[in-house]
């Protein structure tokens, strides 16, 4: 696992950034770069042979079931390190591209509770149609952003869909953008989105609500990527990433 950013008992935050399949801890640490919030620090995992589980999220479950737990427990242990740091959860974001989306999201609804923010960039839910997602808990508002292409040839919009109305069933507050022309990638718009997405008031490491902007407000960054001028318009964000990031094998 790589850390970046700031020192945890230094940071006002946490990201957690999982990487998709192909992809590794370095491929996320650039994304964390683009959202440009040094005041927060990063936990950046990565997969043994860069995938979290063999098959595509779509198969059923027993088949990537093994893997699938044993990433969710890694995901488990880096939060309770966290945890241990005395940062609240509503101070942790968790954000996966790709396979690592799925992971994420799996992980939050299996662990509802209020977050910082939860980022889901070409994911959904973990299984095939027709899964169970009798999820305990309650997200109590926490931010959720689903962003996907509707020609993503790994992720079927349905599956976003279903994924956004799970969350919401479970009382997150849900952002969905489907992108026209949008592959399997991430775009301009989905990281300006995801910059400002956190709380501007989030509680301090005391679980009080501070009333300081400075913590997680977007108007702390200083280098911004230009919002598209309609989401239609949406182009893959390819300068300062690597191109593992945005692939899929």
């Amino acid at each position: 696992m790589l850390l970046g950013g700031a020192p945890l008992a230094e940071a006002t935050g946490v990201l957690v950034l999982v990487h998709g399949r192909g992809g590794s801890a370095q491929d996320m640490l650039a994304l964390a770069r683009e959202l440009d919030r040094p005041q927060l620090a990063c936990f950046v995992p990565e997969a043994a042979g860069r995938t979290w589980y063999p098959y595509s999220f779509l198969e059923k479950p027993e088949k990537n079931q093994s893997h699938l737990n044993s990433a969710l427990r890694l995901l488990t242990t880096i939060l309770g390190k966290i945890e241990a740091a005395k940062v609240p959860f509503q101070r942790v974001a968790l954000i996966g591209f790709s396979q690592g989306a799925c992971l994420a999201l799996e992980f939050a609804a299996r662990n509802a509770r209020r977050y910082g923010a939860i980022v889901g960039l070409s994911g959904a839910l973990v299984g095939p149609e027709g899964t169970p997602r009798d999820y305990p808990g309650s997200f109590d508002g926490t931010p959720v952003f689903l962003g996907s292409g509707d020609v993503d040839p790994h992720v079927p919009k349905r599956r976003v869909d279903e994924t956004a109305a799970v969350f919401d069933r479970l009382g997150a507050n849900v952002t969905k953008r489907i992108y026209p022309g949008l592959g399997h990638a991430i775009n301009a718009d989905e990281i300006t989105f995801v910059r400002g997405k956190t709380s501007s008031n989030p509680p301090d490491r005391s679980g009080r609500t501070t009333t300081s902007s400075r913590a997680w407000s977007p108007a702390d960054t200083s280098k911004r990527i230009d919002e598209p001028k309609a989401c239609a318009k949406a182009s893959n964000l390819s300068e300062g990433l690597p191109k593992s990031t945005f692939t899929f094998s």
